[in-house]
């Protein structure tokens, strides 16, 4: 590598306008500095916020549906919409995102990302929230790649799996917290009541995060600015890079055709009512809140592609399972949700730590950028292949969902075949594999 990873400042120095400078306990020790665990959580607090702002539209699903009189394919309009806004935003960034601080950029986009996600709550009609969607999506996007970049600037990569398990763990908290208080604000009110809240709370986040992070400006005015072609050339000519967005575009297809309908066949199929699925959500996220953990010390331990490999072999059942389950007792439909939610998303820590090795620090930004784009397109896509593939038979129920397993299996297993030709770039830190 060429250049040493982005120093990083304490807090305090950031609020100073200095640029950032790594501490010590950064540099490979067994345990994060205290302003480094500050940092993280305060990302953590902003990937919660946008995920949740994505989530929450999965479970509402039968709610739209039967509110605004449409079906699975227009419903996975709604999901896609904001996947495919991010992937654009994510795009076009990627070419400037390398010329900001870290600070300034996350918190525009953030700022951007309330507002739009006000506006969805107060949509009156289904094309208005097809345009709202998308444009939380323009904003989203791009702050979930910044919030990984950060993560990456900040922790060495000998200690990053545990970095990213945290900010996973966002995912997991959405779960728990998030999906069913938003489930909850949505039966005792409506649908509008948890978008106008996350806005609200997100408010409060922005203004935490505007205060402990670091400039992370270290990295502006390090080599010259590339054109945008060859901007493209250095991202996309690196074969190792490609390798790692290939990566990715699989593991997406393997998630995102299956977990917008969870709720729906859970519901339509399954037999769970509305009411009970907060409980169904909050079960497999409460286990994950504390599995992710466990995966990131392990995959730090014994090595991000070993245990990524593992668990996408192990999610290979679940995914199967939860795109076959007949009707079953409640309680039965919640474990099967824990499972899921163990390994399907839990592939995401050690899978993230792997991509964010593949890159020097200096076109870190970019690169994430436009692998949040990627990731965006990806996930889009899978959703609205799943919208064409789903149906709905005459008593409601919904159709060919396993169909959509086999697909998501068959990507896990192109994602792990991937994994195995990724080369990471040693940072100083510690051990490489």
């Amino acid at each position: 590598m060429s250049t040493p990873p982005p120093p990083v400042s304490a807090p305090g120095a950031a609020a100073s306008g200095a640029s950032a400078s790594a501490p010590a306990a950064a540099r490979g020790g067994a345990r994060a500095a205290p302003h480094e665990l500050a940092i993280l959580l305060t990302l953590a607090a902003m990937q919660f916020t946008h995920i949740v702002d994505f989530m929450i539209m999965m479970p509402l699903g039968p709610q739209f549906m039967r509110l605004f009189e449409i079906d699975p394919q227009h419903f996975s309009f709604l999901v896609s919409a904001y996947t495919f806004a991010a992937a654009a935003s994510g795009f076009f960034a990627a070419f400037r995102i390398d010329r900001y601080g870290r600070k300034r950029a996350i918190l525009t986009m953030y700022g951007g990302f309330i507002v739009a996600t006000a506006l969805c709550g107060l949509a009156p009609t289904y094309p208005l929230l097809l345009v709202t969607r998308g444009l939380a999506g323009l904003f989203g996007g791009v702050v979930g790649a910044l919030v990984i970049t950060i993560v990456a600037d900040v922790v060495p990569y000998a200690r990053r799996a545990r970095g990213t398990a945290m900010i996973s763990a966002a995912f997991s908290l959405a779960a728990v917290m998030g999906v069913p208080l938003g489930l909850w604000f949505a039966n005792h009110f409506s649908w509008r009541a948890p978008f106008l809240v996350l806005a609200a709370v997100s408010i409060g986040v922005g203004a935490i995060a505007r205060r402990l992070l670091p400039a992370l400006d270290a990295h502006v005015n390090r080599g010259p600015r590339l054109s945008p072609r060859a901007q493209m050339r250095a991202i996309f000519g690196v074969p190792n890079h490609l390798r790692a967005f290939a990566f990715m575009i699989a593991l997406m297809l393997s998630v995102f055709t299956v977990v917008p309908f969870i709720a729906p066949y859970n519901v339509l199929n399954v037999g769970v009512t509305e009411p009970d699925l907060p409980t169904l959500y909050f079960a497999g996220g409460l286990t994950t809140l504390f599995t992710a953990q466990i995966i990131g010390f392990l995959a730090d331990r014994y090595g991000k592609r070993r245990v990524f490999i593992a668990l996408a072999l192990a999610s290979l059942v679940p995914i199967f399972v939860m795109t076959h389950l007949p009707r079953v007792p409640f309680a039965a439909a919640v474990a099967v949700s824990i499972v899921f939610f163990v390994f399907v998303p839990g592939r995401f820590g050690p899978a993230m730590a792997l991509v964010t090795g593949s890159v020097e620090p200096r076109l870190r930004g970019s690169f994430m950028s436009f692998n949040a784009s990627v990731q965006q397109l990806s996930s889009a896509c899978a959703a609205l292949v799943a919208g064409l593939i789903v149906g709905r038979a005459a008593d409601g129920a919904l159709t060919h969902y396993d169909w959509v397993g086999f697909i998501a299996m068959a990507a896990t297993l192109i994602a792990i075949a991937l994994s195995l030709r990724i080369h990471v770039i040693p940072d100083g830190s510690g051990k490489v594999e």
